[in-house]
């Protein structure tokens, strides 16, 4: 193994992060699109998806996670500050939070309207044994939207910390997640 390869995520990490990542950007998309759907009709229809893309990347999340069990990160780079360091780590535990915990909520808040989650014809979850509470599922899709703000958030200070890499330090960091370019960090 060459040396900028110990520094390289695997090729299944990198797969499964950018994975992720498309999957954020299109939830956040779908999110937008049922809120401003011009029926209440189109608007069900679209957050469908929503819900069957959530479980999606929720189970690429835990994906992603047992493969980081199996097979660990490479280290930080050495010349990182401290907070830096404290900054990624922050980073990509939120991230395990949020991707994970997500879908779980919404699961939930499904349930307590009395219904499961069909995942785009694939698979069904079936309504948790919770109560039936629509008022109680209005305020955990209040929490669930409140955390999908602060995923995108997360994702803004991910992109900007790979950006502060790429062009400021010029390190090489984000080669580390990408199948090429040359990580010197």
């Amino acid at each position: 193994m060459n040396e900028a390869a110990g520094r390289r995520y695997s090729k299944v990490a990198m797969a499964l992060h950018w994975l992720l990542a498309i999957g954020v950007i299109a939830q956040w998309r779908l999110a937008v699109a049922g809120e401003n759907a011009p029926s209440d009709e189109a608007g069900s229809a679209i957050m469908a998806n929503h819900f069957s893309l959530g479980i999606v990347v929720m189970l690429v999340a835990l994906a992603r996670l047992a493969w980081r069990l199996v097979r660990p990160n490479p280290p930080l780079a050495a010349d990182l500050a401290a907070w830096e360091r404290w900054l990624a780590k922050v980073t990509h535990t939120l991230f395990y939070v949020l991707l994970i915990g997500m879908p779980l909520a919404g699961w939930y808040a499904m349930s307590k309207y009395g219904t499961g989650v069909d995942v785009f014809g694939l698979f069904a979850l079936p309504a948790l044994p919770v109560a039936t509470d629509p008022e109680g599922a209005g305020d955990v899709f209040g929490f669930h939207a409140a955390a999908g703000i602060a995923l995108l958030v997360l994702a803004a200070i991910h992109v900007l910390g790979a950006l502060k890499h790429t062009l400021i330090d010029r390190d090489g960091n984000l080669f580390r997640m990408l199948p090429f370019g040359t990580p010197k960090a």
